[in-house]
């Protein structure tokens, strides 16, 4: 039988949720696909995530890889797995890659999203994917803060105590914070992230925006690879990884 290394694209909803990887403490993203890849193969299927999001954060294109020498063509997973999997778990794509393929060493690029519901009363709908800010944001502030972290940069001072990252080292190549009505969105790409990174980016631009620090706050932080020249780390419940790109999928 030919052995096989798919890719999926996975989604979820990470409330009730330990994180993305297993641990002891409660149920993981990476358990239940296990599951429900158990179930489907008949035999116990490790998964490798590109990206171990913490507790609470949620997933619109996660993506993880897996061997196998089952005979499931690989655009079908999502309809096989997704029969196995809790409602707040979808598989959204499947596909076939090379042997040597790498779903967290060889991602090329990240999009983050981080939703702030800017309201005078939290929402009773969208208390799980977003962040509640009762007082009113100067959203204009907050962009000319985030401008800062474009370019290549040592970005120690945004990184949360028990990251494991070899390097602080990262390229941010586009940031923006959009209004409509009482959502705010902050987006952020790059060629990686370090340990709360993207939270820490969110907590500092919500502080920004109460005028608690001042727009230069983040370059400051940059210069310096003190933690203490930013804000607060944002709730989990605000953030989203959008996607996780590959070379080839760029060259494609």
């Amino acid at each position: 039988m030919e052995h096989k290394r798919i890719l999926l694209t996975v989604s979820y909803d990470g409330t009730a949720y330990c994180g993305w990887q297993h641990q002891e403490n409660g149920p993981s993203i990476q358990d239940e696909l296990e599951k429900a890849l158990e179930k489907a193969l008949g035999a116990f299927t490790r998964v490798t995530g590109a990206s171990r999001t913490d507790a609470g954060v949620h997933a619109l294109g996660q993506r993880a890889h897996f061997d196998t020498v089952s005979a499931i063509p690989p655009e079908k997973y999502p309809f096989v797995l997704n029969r196995f999997l809790p409602e707040d778990i979808r598989v959204t794509e499947g596909m076939r890659v090379a042997d040597g393929f790498h779903a967290r060493f060889q991602a090329a690029g990240k999009w983050y999203t981080y939703r702030i519901h800017n309201a005078p009363h939290a929402s009773a709908i969208l208390r799980h994917c977003t962040a509640h800010v009762p007082v009113p944001l100067q959203v204009e502030s907050m962009r000319a803060c985030g401008r800062a972290l474009l370019g290549t940069h040592d970005f120690a001072a945004f990184a949360a105590a028990g990251g494991q990252a070899k390097t602080t080292v990262r390229t941010i190549d586009a940031f923006s914070v959009e209004q409509a009505g009482e959502e705010i969105t902050l987006r952020v790409h790059g060629d990686g992230f370090l340990y709360n990174m993207v939270r820490i980016i969110a907590g500092t631009l919500i502080d920004v925006g109460h005028g608690k620090l001042d727009t230069g706050c983040m370059a400051r932080a940059i210069e310096s690879k003190n933690r203490l020249d930013l804000g607060v780390t944002a709730p989990a419940c605000g953030l989203e990884l959008t996607r996780v790109e590959y070379a080839f999928e760029r060259e494609g």
